[in-house]
């Protein structure tokens, strides 16, 4: 399993401006926060201001009434003059080896179904033995580490052009993406989305985007295979339920099962193939 350095974040001045963002991107007014975290508008006005100083529980309260991530939690303690909470460690991390085994188990569970290990910025940590083969063919050059599995997916040198329903699919990925920016307000994620909306779709797809409108259970990804066969997944989304290291609860694992039988009998073939 691989790891990605982590990137450096800078702390605004005071916690008030860690407080009013995460605030107003919970769209909640002042009175409505003081009302959830059981404290006196008042004093919230003047913790938003920096007239007061917020105590640490009162930092981890607010915190979790907004719903924060770890990772902006520690900036916001940092922010009050408080030692940061949770530890974010690499993956490779002896503490972090009863994680690090629970994906890898998970992951060749799925065989033969393709699953892999993403971070929050959808680079790719680890996967099982059977996403290469439906990665084969694609220019090394765009598999080289750090893999943005986003990227990839829509890259018309990767798998874009091997997607068969790649408007749907499309927006299915900038509606998750917009999901994540909404609860995370990560700049990353903000970027990345703008970059992907700016790839062209090709003129054979045009007719395909219809955003807001799923067929059936959940939007599938239909990839065509180098012999023709188009294989139908949909996938599911595991994460650490109770995690409380920044770098566990950012690690996602993405499973896709197959959609219909046919698919199912092909990914057995895969899965017998030498390597």
């Amino acid at each position: 399993m691989s790891t990605t350095a982590s990137p450096q974040r800078s702390v605004p001045a005071h916690f008030g401006t860690h407080l009013r963002h995460w605030r107003q991107h919970r769209r909640l007014s002042q009175q409505g926060l003081a009302d959830e975290a059981a404290i006196s508008t008042r004093h919230l006005s003047f913790v938003e201001t920096g007239r007061a100083l917020p105590s640490r529980e009162m930092v981890l309260r607010l915190a979790d009434r907004l719903q924060v991530p770890l990772r902006e939690r520690n900036a916001m303690l940092v922010a009050a003059g408080y030692a940061p909470m949770y530890r974010e460690r690499p993956l490779d991390d002896p503490a972090l080896v009863p994680a690090r085994e629970a994906v890898e188990l998970i992951l060749r569970a799925h065989e033969p179904a393709p699953a892999l290990a993403v971070d929050r910025h959808w680079t790719l940590l680890a996967a099982n033995r059977m996403l290469p083969h439906l990665l084969a063919g694609i220019d090394p050059a765009l598999l080289a580490p750090p893999l943005n599995v986003l990227r990839l997916s829509l890259d018309p040198r990767g798998l874009a052009p091997r997607i068969a329903n790649l408007g749907q699919w499309r927006e299915h990925l900038f509606e998750r993406l917009e999901q994540q920016v909404r609860a995370t307000a990560d700049p990353v994620l903000v970027a990345l989305l703008e970059e992907l909306r700016a790839i062209p779709m090709p003129p054979q797809h045009e007719a395909m985007r219809l955003p807001g409108e799923h067929l059936g259970i959940a939007v599938p990804l239909q990839l065509r295979m180098a012999d023709g066969t188009v294989l139908s997944f949909i996938s599911t989304t595991t994460v650490f339920g109770t995690a409380v290291d920044v770098t566990v609860q950012e690690l996602t694992l993405e499973s896709f099962f197959p959609a219909d039988a046919a698919t199912a009998q092909a990914l057995q073939r895969l899965a017998a193939l030498p390597g």
